[in-house]
């Protein structure tokens, strides 16, 4: 017995689901019954024409079961059991009994109808077993888009009018009732056989009738229902139109082949050029990012050096500048680059491509060879700046320390040549010869304690030439002045010595209270500019413990003062007694010491200003010792911030590293997951700004060290970027395994199969399977790769496809690509030549006006201008080859 019923509800592999029973369709319009009659009747009549046989009434024409069996024969294409020729009941019941065994044979639940039902006549029953049978061989093996039967067919209707205006195809009643929609499906299909253009949606006899007519003529389709009769219903029956609708379709089939093999081509075609871009969008922005390091490079290595420290901190400054605002947005590109090469690569895997090789030098391995040359460079850069600063400023230092202990210098020996040539004792008495000879000591004793200064010029001199003075000419010649003027004094000094002495023994009579005046006032007064010169000195200095040893030697220097005022008082005290000697012996005195220039006045003059530098420097000192101070704040903010990120990175690349090999839920929790991360450390970034602040007010400040903190700031952002990169790569890996999910039809189960399969042998957690260790986690999966012949040479086969470079180390997402390939099916070329073939109609060739007919405006241009021409023996001209084109695709030859 066959349950109609049940054979209408059957499960999504192919069969469909019927809305209602069958008894109750007919009570709620009788009107249906006579539309199913002549519909079933027609449909049947259409196959079984063939044979030369017909049937007037459904039900009488199938109770001996002849027909019956002859219509399956006809349909199937299947020869049945022979039939009993009979007249009797029981012989009638055996031939309606092997059509129905037959029915059952195909896959339809048999129990609600007998073989006594069909041949008693029974209308609704002979009825519900055709609808039956149509829907077994017309309508079950429908499928447009994965979808089957009743939605199959529904869905192909719906596209195939979806252009035409006042259709609107929903169901298989009312969407029918106005006749467009019979119209559509011809016109789409053959336009030159309906006017669409003229017909009217209020005219529905005409357009019904026109459509039937139009179809037995010109489409082999039977007349299968009336016009009146589908305007005159409440609601057509959806049985009868489905029914009809189905020649449609198989009437069209061929044309249906033709758009199927056109949409896989269209889809392979949109694959290759999505790819295309992809690899032009790649290699631009690799030529642009290495033209940029190229570029840049160049400007890095520069070492021109300047001649002050504003311009050194000029280029400081440049720095500074490309540190900020111009690497971060090249920083972005180069990860951005490396994601979009491996989405590139996985799509071309999944797709069945050959992997991109990108231009010579454009390599990812290239972009980063190139840029850890640009970051040496830049770190060498930097390095040179602060050492250039550091050298300027000595220099600038050394220069005005040696300008101005040469003014002091040149001062000092102003006049002391001609003094030390004039023949003044030659009309001098004895007592002048031996005032001049005592002044001369004196001198020679002032000339030995500038000794020292002139020491120090010259060695400033040779220190300014070894570091490279920019004015090391003009600085060499005043010391060379200066110098040979040191020679000139000599020479004149013993010269003079030798005149004097030659005289000395006839002069006697000198005043040896002036003489010792004279001594002890030249090193006294020497020792007072010594003291206003170190007072003035200017200082450079880097750190607390230097600031303070200087603080320390200007403190003792202090306390030496009082003993110098004593020594200050008894010079003074010795010209008293030349005044009282004087005075008590009534000699006048010519108004100066005869042996010294340095009169009591000078001494206190240069006194009260060495006092009263003493405060200044007291000032400046301490003003040091503030800036230091602040200078060592500002190396405790930097390091205390410095700590708390260069502790965070270290956390969050541990927790990353965890993260890529701990994987919970699916792919997609994966994916929110690991981007709300990111947006967790990216929100982490004006921590990392606030450092860049303090590290330029520390190089501001010309601070070259930190004691409290081991991080420098190169080695910070060198983390924070490998920090960003490694959170990027991690979420374009996980977008990569969803695309190889959906492309290969991977389930979410299989992929936590292969992922816990993968971490279990993963002991190091490094992220890839050593070869051994493949091996094993194979074996867990049931692969037959054990330690024989048989199984090391499919292990063999294995590794070649996952480390085809012979690393000894297979990755997880190589791993990923593998199991895909092994469980799942992709196109082919041999499917796209297969659907090529059918657009050429079987020819060996396809030509331009084929393509451009079959397929969209912009893929069929694609595949012209392609395609080589064809060469085959039954070529025509404009001939094209689509099987060179179509293995070129999956990189089995070459465009």
């Amino acid at each position: 017995m066959v349950d109609y019923h049940a054979s209408n509800n059957q499960s999504s592999s192919g069969h469909m689901e019927q809305e209602n029973d069958w008894d109750r369709d007919l009570l709620l319009d009788p009107a249906w019954e006579k539309q199913q009659r002549k519909t079933f009747t027609a449909w049947c009549n259409s196959h079984l024409r063939k044979s030369g046989t017909q049937i007037e009434n459904i039900e009488e024409d199938f109770r001996d079961g002849l027909k019956l069996m002859l219509l399956l024969e006809v349909i199937a294409g299947e020869r049945l059991p022979k039939p009993e020729r009979g007249k009797m009941r029981v012989h009638k019941i055996n031939n309606v009994n092997k059509a129905l065994d037959f029915i059952a044979s195909k896959g339809v639940k048999l129990v609600s109808i007998g073989a006594e039902e069909i041949v008693d006549g029974n209308a609704k029953m002979t009825l519900g077993m055709i609808w039956t049978i149509i829907l077994r061989f017309a309508i079950q093996d429908i499928s447009v888009e994965e979808t089957s039967a009743k939605e199959g067919l529904l869905l192909w209707c719906q596209r195939k009018t979806a252009p035409y205006k006042n259709v609107n195809v929903q169901n298989f009643h009312m969407s029918w009732k106005d006749g467009l929609a019979f119209n559509a499906l011809i016109h789409r299909h053959r336009p030159d056989l309906i006017d669409y253009d003229s017909l009217r949606k209020d005219d529905p006899v005409t357009n019904l009738n026109n459509a039937f007519e139009v179809a037995e003529k010109h489409l082999d389709i039977p007349k299968m229902l009336d016009a009146e009769d589908i305007v005159g219903t409440l609601r057509p029956d959806e049985k009868a139109i489905m029914t009809y609708v189905s020649c449609f379709y198989h009437a069209f089939s061929g044309a249906q082949k033709a758009e199927t093999a056109a949409n896989r081509i269209c889809k392979v075609l949109a694959v290759n050029q999505e790819n295309e871009q992809m690899m032009e969008d790649y290699e631009k922005l690799a030529s642009e990012l290495l033209e940029w390091i190229r570029r840049t490079i160049p400007w890095l290595e520069n070492r021109t050096q300047e001649k002050t420290v504003n311009d050194m901190q000029a280029k400081q400054e440049d720095f500074r500048d490309y540190r900020c605002v111009h690497k971060p947005p090249k920083v972005q590109e180069k990860c951005q680059l490396e994601i979009s090469f491996n989405t590139l690569q996985t799509k071309l895997r999944l797709s069945n491509r050959p992997a991109f090789m990108p231009s010579e030098g454009r390599m990812v391995s290239d972009i980063n060879g190139a840029w850890h040359t640009l970051e040496g460079a830049e770190k060498g850069y930097e390095e040179w700046i602060l050492s250039e600063i550091r050298r300027l400023e000595r220099l600038e230092h050394l220069a005005e320390k040696f300008h101005q202990k040469a003014a002091i210098h040149e001062s000092w020996t102003d006049g002391k040549e001609a003094m030390l040539t004039q023949k003044d004792y030659e009309t001098s008495t004895l007592s002048e010869v031996k005032a001049l000879l005592r002044k001369h000591e004196a001198f020679e004793s002032d000339l030995a304690a500038h000794q020292d200064r002139v020491e120090q010029i010259a060695a400033i001199a040779q220190e300014l030439n070894e570091l490279d003075y920019y004015d090391s000419a003009s600085v060499n010649a005043r010391c060379q002045k200066i110098c040979d003027q040191w020679d000139t004094l000599g020479a004149f000094t013993h010269g003079r010595k030798e005149s004097l002495e030659r005289t000395e023994k006839q002069l006697e009579s000198i005043d040896e209270l002036y003489l010792e005046y004279a001594k002890r006032a030249a090193p006294f007064n020497n020792w007072m500019e010594g003291a206003m010169e170190d007072l003035q000195d200017m200082f450079i200095v880097h750190n607390i413990e230097e600031i303070q040893g200087l603080i320390t030697a200007h403190e003792q220097f202090k306390s030496t003062l009082a003993e110098a005022n004593k020594e200050r008082e008894a010079i003074q005290a010795i010209q008293a007694e030349v005044q009282k000697i004087a005075q008590s012996n009534g000699i006048k005195l010519s108004g100066s010491n005869p042996y010294t220039t340095i009169t009591p006045q000078s001494i206190d003059s240069k006194w009260e200003k060495a006092m009263d530098m003493v405060p200044l420097r007291d000032t400046a000192l301490q003003g040091e010792l503030n800036k230091q101070n602040s200078n060592d704040t500002l190396r405790a903010k930097f390091a205390t911030q410095a700590n708390t990120v260069g502790a965070y990175i270290q956390a969050k690349m541990e927790e990353i590293g965890r993260i890529s090999i701990e994987m919970n839920g699916t792919l997609e929790d994966q994916l929110t997951s690991l981007k709300e991360y990111q947006k967790t450390i990216m929100s982490y970034m004006p921590e990392i700004n606030t450092l860049e602040g303090y590290h330029q007010h520390i190089q501001e400040a010309l601070i070259f060290d930190n004691q409290y903190t081991s991080y420098s700031m190169e080695h910070l952002r060198v983390g924070w970027e490998q920090l960003l990169t490694t959170i990027a790569r991690t979420i374009n890996e996980v977008e990569n395994q969803i695309l190889t999910r959906d492309a290969k039809g991977i389930s979410q189960e299989q992929l936590y199969e292969y992922r816990a399969s993968f971490n279990h042998f993963d002991k190091d957690h490094s992220g890839a399977l050593m070869a051994e260790e493949f091996k094993a986690c194979l074996i867990s999966l049931g692969y037959d790769v054990e330690n024989d012949k048989q199984g090391d040479s499919e292990f063999a086969r294995i590794m070649s496809i996952v480390d085809p470079n012979g690393s000894g180390a297979v990755t997880f997402q190589a791993f990923i690509d593998f199991m895909s390939r092994e469980t799942t099916d992709t196109d082919t070329a041999d499917q796209v030549i297969a659907s090529f073939k059918i657009l050429a109609a079987d020819k060996t060739f396809i030509t331009a006006e084929e393509l451009r007919r079959e397929l969209p405006p912009d893929q069929a241009e694609y595949c012209i201008a392609r395609m080589a021409p064809y060469v085959g023996a039954d070529a025509v001209p404009g001939a094209l080859d689509y099987m060179s084109f179509s293995t070129a695709l999956y990189g089995e030859s070459d465009l």
